[in-house]
């Protein structure tokens, strides 16, 4: 089976983007119904989703997105969370990048249509 995430060169990144953002945020586990890592959107960044959620959203408010985490790119969707978003990151982008619980980490972040 191949790897969910793939490199690109961080230029190229964000072509298809309705909305791209770069933000910073701190690596926590959530344990809901399948425990996950997460970073959640600051405030300002959620609005700018949350201004193009209704045009990108396949249901249930969830928004499809390419991120980029170092040189790990992978698609994805932000889950909604108390009026905010949470970006998951899977176990093969935080391997790749060597991402652990606490880490502040930076993301470049495409919505794009489904």
């Amino acid at each position: 089976m191949t790897s969910p995430t793939s490199r690109r060169a961080p230029e190229t990144f964000g072509e298809d983007a309705v909305v791209l953002l770069d933000f910073s945020g701190e690596v926590f586990h959530w344990r809901g119904p399948a425990p996950y890592h997460f970073v959640a959107l600051p405030e300002e960044d959620a609005a700018a989703v949350q201004d193009v959620a209704r045009e990108v959203t396949y249901g249930w408010g969830v928004i499809p997105v390419r991120a980029l985490l170092g040189g790990t790119e992978w698609p994805t969707s932000l889950f909604p969370k108390n009026g905010g978003f949470l970006l998951p990151l899977r176990v093969s982008v935080r391997k790749a990048e060597g991402v652990a619980l606490g880490d502040l980490v930076d993301v470049r972040l495409a919505v794009v249509r489904p």
